[in-house]
């Protein structure tokens, strides 16, 4: 059941990249982007139910699904980072997240690949760039080490914990567990 959320969840996603207006911004093309002379890899992987209860240990709670998609970003066999992408709703709509995270687990940069609610709720920039070094060691706390938008309240929630859900996965998956 959860292996078939997970192809439903994808799917999603990938109907968000079909019907998003404006330029297409894949997780491989900002990847691509952000490292012009490494390899992109996506690795789909299905979480254990171990894994499964690590990550409910450190969230509170488990994960939509147990298939997990990661962009593995190489050069010269060397891991420069990881990408997640994070799929949530936000009040009534959904909104896809690319976390870049570096070979350490601390977040490098969240891109906003598409966002279905009122545009005037989208996450500033400079906003989500308070997320930068977050890390499972020193997660990003909603309105603790994050401060609130203005106006966009329900964003700023989902945006943190969309964090908190990706930076446990890599400490799961990538990292030294729990």
């Amino acid at each position: 059941m959860d292996v078939l959320r997970g192809v439903l969840f994808s799917l999603l996603f990938f109907f968000l990249f079909i019907t998003f207006g404006g330029e297409k911004r894949t997780p491989e093309k900002v990847l691509k982007e952000l490292f012009p002379n490494a390899e992109v890899e996506v690795k789909n992987l299905i979480l254990t139910k171990e894994e499964v209860k690590k990550i409910k240990q450190l969230t509170g709670k488990e994960p939509e699904s147990r298939l997990i998609s990661v962009y593995i970003v190489k050069q010269d066999g060397k891991v420069l980072a990881y990408g997640f992408v994070d799929i949530h709703r936000v009040r009534t709509k959904p909104e896809a997240l690319l976390f870049v995270l570096s070979p350490e687990g601390k977040i490098e940069l969240i891109e906003v690949l598409a966002f279905y609610e009122p545009p005037e709720y989208v996450p500033p920039p400079k906003w989500l760039e308070l997320f930068k070094g977050k890390s499972p060691e020193n997660p990003p706390k909603y309105k603790r080490n994050i401060p609130n938008i203005t106006g966009a309240t329900l964003t700023a929630r989902a945006v943190s914990k969309s964090a908190g859900r990706v930076l446990a996965l890599w400490k799961v998956l990538f990292g030294k567990g729990i």
